[in-house]
């Protein structure tokens, strides 16, 4: 799993059982919620930390900002990858560092604060715990890596292991941070994000609330009011994940979060869709109506309970899962120098494939012969559904993005992918949570076809089919009007 569970520890007033797990899936701590009078302590406890917090706000900018080069632009680094530590409010603080391998001074960087969970460490953060480097910044590293190294990358060491907020110290400690990482390297101050799960989406969100300015969008992961919102009236891009069968935060406490910036972001107001109970499925919901650069996304899911790494069709976890690339899209879809410059890497393909060419962002992929639009089949958003030809209808499962990855994502984070890595003529494709494997990497030709970089083989509408339904597949290329597409 991706943390190093026997240090996660959660508040007092809650305890952890260990349930009997599935065959083949690691036995992990399942939060439990203890008697009602010591949860009524916590409330209580939490009540004064909450009128404690002080921290001021400032007036919302403009939307779409050109890139804002910190003051550590053109200079020698004066920080590099590793702990440092920094005074504030009167304490020695730390912090760990990731800057992203050739580093140029030239170059402003994303910036991501990655928040621990009470009883974790900045150093579980970073390091991804038993997932490793997969799993480092909720998955969010490995992601950026693919993406073309854009990004610059903080684990912030709570006090006790969690973040109380006290006098809104550590909204104080998060402003020292970024005055000294703005000064020592080159950051665009228009790219700055936070993520965090559990207590660390509570100081998310109290960053959200304290710092509208400052942070261009924010992912909270199970998250709940316990570090404060002061003011909490300035607009900020905003993600929620949650989980339905949450015992530690309930999903109404994600549900709440979520809702104070559809009311600053000006969304219009609704119930999104959350999957059933025993569906073991996810929805991602993008609200509507917001102001522009400002959006709300929801992500519900049935499965894994409190937990930032849920993977479909399982109550388990694990850094396969599609929180991340449903993020990190989230995020990289602000511009700004932040983003990659990079491509993914390319394979030799088929004669009759010409040179590639770069697709529009985003947007439908219609069939040359059919006029019909890739399609995810029922609109279901599990892992595995393959894609089909169907009429055109502008819908979420028919729009199709592309990344400097080469990837063509669609409801967020899942990725047109070559089933089981498959390589050879009729391999379904299909859609899967995004992961940066070359399977999901497709180039775009001058031609018209588009084919995948790890088998160089054609998207193909099978047995040149045109009618409704018709699936995709992966095939030789030929040339033929089956395997040409246009965006729209």
């Amino acid at each position: 799993m991706h943390q190093d569970e026997p240090s996660v520890r959660e508040p007092a007033g809650f305890e952890t059982v260990t349930e009997r797990p599935e065959p083949g899936i690691r036995p992990r701590p399942r939060p439990v919620r203890a008697a009602a009078t010591a949860v009524a302590a916590v409330v209580a406890v939490l009540a004064v930390i909450l009128a404690m917090t002080t921290a001021s706000a400032s007036t919302p900018t403009a939307v779409g900002a050109p890139a804002a080069a910190s003051a550590g632009c053109g200079k020698a680094a004066t920080l590099s990858s590793g702990t440092h530590t920094i005074q504030s409010s009167g304490q020695t603080r730390s912090y760990i560092l990731r800057v992203p391998a050739n580093y140029d001074s030239n170059h402003p960087y994303r910036l991501v604060f990655g928040f621990h969970w009470v009883g974790g460490t900045a150093n579980d953060v970073d390091s991804g715990g038993t997932d490793g480097y997969n799993w480092s910044y909720y998955g969010l590293r490995r992601l950026a890596d693919a993406d073309g190294n854009g990004t610059i990358f903080v684990a912030p060491q709570g006090i006790n292991n969690g973040w109380g907020n006290t006098n809104g110290q550590d909204v104080t400690f998060t402003d020292d941070m970024l005055n000294q990482l703005e000064s020592g390297l080159c950051v665009d101050s228009s790219l700055v994000f936070s993520s965090g799960f559990s207590y660390g989406g509570a100081m998310t969100y109290a960053l959200a609330c304290a710092r509208p300015t400052v942070f261009r969008a924010v992912a909270v992961y199970s998250g709940a009011n316990l570090s404060g919102c002061n003011p909490g009236t300035g607009p900020v891009a905003y993600i929620g994940l949650h989980g339905l069968r949450d015992n530690v935060l309930p999903i109404a406490d994600g549900r709440a979060l979520r809702d104070t910036f559809v009311r600053n972001n000006g969304c219009t107001p609704q119930n999104p869709p959350e999957p059933a109970y025993g569906s073991l499925t996810h929805i991602v919901t993008a609200y509507s109506g917001c102001k522009p650069g400002y959006p709300v996304t929801w992500a519900a899911f049935d499965g894994a309970g409190h937990d930032p790494g849920p993977i479909d069709g399982c109550t388990c976890d694990g850094w396969h899962t599609w929180t991340s690339g449903v993020v990190w899209s989230f995020f990289t879809q602000f511009a700004g120098s932040g983003g990659s410059s990079s491509s993914s890497s390319s394979s030799s393909v088929s004669s009759s494939s010409s040179s590639s060419s770069s697709p529009p962002p985003a947007g439908a992929i219609v069939g040359t012969a059919s006029g019909r639009c890739l399609d995810v089949t029922g609109s279901n958003q599990a892992g595995g559904t393959q894609v089909q030809l169907w009429d055109c209808n502008g819908a979420a499962n028919q729009q199709w993005t592309s990344t400097s990855a080469g990837e063509l994502r669609v409801f967020g984070g899942d990725c047109l992918d070559a089933t089981n890595q498959g390589t050879t003529a009729g391999t379904k494709v299909v859609i899967w949570p995004c992961n940066g494997q070359s399977n999901e990497k497709w180039t775009f030709n001058s031609n018209g076809t588009i084919t995948g970089v790890q088998s160089g083989l054609c998207l193909d509408a099978t047995a040149k089919g045109t009618a409704n339904g018709t699936q995709i597949e992966l095939w030789t290329c030929n040339g033929g009007s089956n395997q040409q597409w246009t965006r729209r």
